[in-house]
């Protein structure tokens, strides 16, 4: 254990980990449920942005709060990317192929998060009109399909990163030791990330319906 303890790779991967939860994986369940307030309409939707936007040391905390460990849990993930195998096209175990979606899906995430980034906050501080309006800034943006798609699938594909984290972050830990608590653990978060994904299905879609039914009422 204290050979284990003294291997810098031992405690590195504890930190890789324990960032995936606190606080990347926590700021995506949140702002997943921010997005979510778009089926309360354009209103209530730029108020809560607005007045999470407004807090004090907002941007301290997105550059050291979320920026930066997004930035080292990445880092450190190629690192176990270029010292980890796969044998996914050798053995057509689940978590092999688990093993791998968790190493591509972090590119695919950066891009999107890129991506994201650039389309909202960026443009937002760019643009006074896209700050006032986020939310017909983002009906707009997701009004069309090639857009619509990619949120659909980087959210997805984010949701399903986390989930999986959880469950290897459970072995890593020493909290799931045994063959029948490492099944009960992936069942566990496979249900927490369809729920993220669930979620963060709905968020879109209320950019896209909620103009509709509210301006039926």
């Amino acid at each position: 254990m204290s050979a284990s303890i003294g291997n810098r790779h031992f405690l590195l991967r504890r930190v890789h980990s324990l960032l995936g939860l606190i606080p990347v994986g926590a700021f995506l369940a949140f702002h997943m449920w921010e997005n979510s307030q778009s089926w309360k309409g354009a209103a209530h939707y730029n108020e809560v942005v607005e007045k999470i936007s407004s807090m004090n040391l907002v941007l301290l905390f997105e550059v050291f709060g979320i920026a930066l460990p997004i930035l080292l849990h990445a880092g450190y993930g190629m690192v176990i990317w270029w010292s980890g195998r796969t044998n996914a096209m050798r053995y057509s175990y689940l978590h092999n192929w688990m093993f791998g979606f968790q190493r591509v899906s972090g590119f695919l995430i950066l891009a999107f998060i890129g991506f994201h980034v650039s389309e909202t906050r960026i443009a937002a501080a760019l643009d006074e009109a896209v700050k006032a309006d986020l939310f017909g800034h983002m009906v707009g943006l997701l009004a069309s399909p090639v857009t619509l798609v990619i949120y659909l699938l980087g959210t997805s594909i984010a949701a399903l990163h986390l989930a999986n984290g959880l469950w290897t972050m459970g072995i890593s830990w020493g909290l799931t030791t045994t063959v029948k608590a490492q099944r009960i653990s992936f069942a566990t978060c496979m249900l927490v990330g369809l729920a993220l994904i669930a979620l963060g299905v709905r968020s879109l879609l209320g950019f896209l319906v909620s103009p509709i039914l509210l301006a039926g009422q």
